[in-house]
């Protein structure tokens, strides 16, 4: 299965969401059209095709035909026209659009501007289901195409990347998939269990590395996050990595604790390199939706994020969130993922998103 049909289908929940929201806006106001067939195919097709078909019957026995298969059939129908409703965009379908996006915790203030975009020239124009996700999905791989970006990878041995965000945001599972990716990219990577007051933590990482053919450097439980960090970048360069990555807690209800250990590891490992840590991934949850923005907030300010990576798209109806993230912060958004298995972390594809979130194919 490719990823975006893993994407398409684990966002079924948001697709689903923004779907019956879109039918139901454009059904409520709407009218029926007959939509000539020559409009709703691709403007190449019909000419190309119809030079392939037989005569056209008389129009007795086009009554008396059943319905004709594929995609000429669906097209032409008996009489060569296709019911389509429609509905003029006017305040108060702008408005039940931006609630609708509002509600797939897009946030108010890019749902506002998402719709007025979609908006812009075009009021008073009628839309179809099809057509307003059409240009609904534009306008999201809009916002998102700037910060679509890759990992950043540098000569520098070792690149060190600082990994943080709250517990069970999936950060100790992106940390392994990731490993297991840049190892079979021929990179040389090694992993610093950062995360030393939680025993989980530690061991999932070690599963993970053993998946990977990764090594996993691990301290005592309750030992210095900082004194490990300075170990494993010892080890890094003795041992030529290419890549360092360090795990770090993420235990928000005491953030003057947790903002001191994440400065300290920087100070430590600064030490070794003035220029690490090379990037700060913060690892955000999907089913937080709203509280994402927040987390993201907190820990700018504790760390230098660098870029994003969303995680459990899988289980949300809320995908809106990562459309709102790029659209306030615009940072980077390195990669997302859609399950458990070490294949279900991509790069960041904007247009693919959109066209998922929406519910319309690829």
């Amino acid at each position: 299965m490719s990823f975006f049909s893993k994407l398409r289908e684990r966002l079924k929940r948001s697709s689903s969401r923004l779907e019956e929201g879109l039918e139901a806006i454009v059904e409520e106001g709407g009218t029926e059209e007959e939509t000539p067939a020559a409009e709703a195919a691709p403007p190449a097709t019909p000419p190309a095709r119809a030079k392939e078909q037989p005569a056209p019957a008389a129009p007795e026995d086009k009554r008396e035909e059943p319905a004709r298969p594929g995609l000429l059939g669906r097209l032409v129908g008996r009489g060569g026209a296709k019911p389509v409703v429609r509905r003029t965009l006017d305040d108060e379908m702008l408005e039940s659009l931006e609630e609708l996006l509002i509600a797939s915790d897009m946030g108010v203030e890019t749902a506002m501007r998402v719709a007025a975009n979609i908006a812009e020239g075009r009021m008073g124009r009628r839309f179809s289901t099809e057509e307003l996700k059409e240009l609904l999905a534009a306008e999201i791989a809009r916002i998102m195409e700037p910060v679509a970006r890759p990992l950043p990878l540098y000569d520098r041995k070792p690149q060190v990347v600082l990994v943080v965000g709250v517990n069970g945001s999936g950060k100790t599972t992106t940390i392994g998939k990731l490993a297991a990716q840049l190892r079979a990219a021929g990179k040389k990577v090694i992993i610093a269990a950062g995360d030393t007051f939680r025993a989980a933590a530690v061991e999932q990482l070690q599963v993970w590395g053993e998946r990977a053919g990764v090594p996993v450097m691990t301290a005592p439980q309750g030992a210095d996050p900082a004194s490990l960090a300075f170990d494993a970048m010892t080890r890094a360069e003795e041992e030529g990595a290419d890549i360092l990555l360090i795990d770090t807690a993420g235990r928000l209800q005491n953030r003057a604790d947790l903002m001191e250990e994440l400065a300290k590891i920087v100070r430590v490992i600064r030490k070794k390199d003035p220029t690490a840590p090379h990037n700060t991934i913060l690892v955000l949850d999907a089913t937080t939706g709203q509280n994402a923005l927040s987390q993201l907030e907190i820990f700018r300010k504790m760390a230098d994020v660098t870029g994003l990576i969303m995680t459990k798209l899988d289980g949300t109806a809320k995908g809106g969130v990562l459309v709102a993230l790029a659209d306030r912060f615009g940072l980077p958004i390195h990669a997302i993922g859609v399950g458990e298995q070490i294949d279900d972390l991509a790069p960041f594809d904007p247009e693919e998103f959109a066209r998922a979130l929406v519910g319309l194919e690829a």
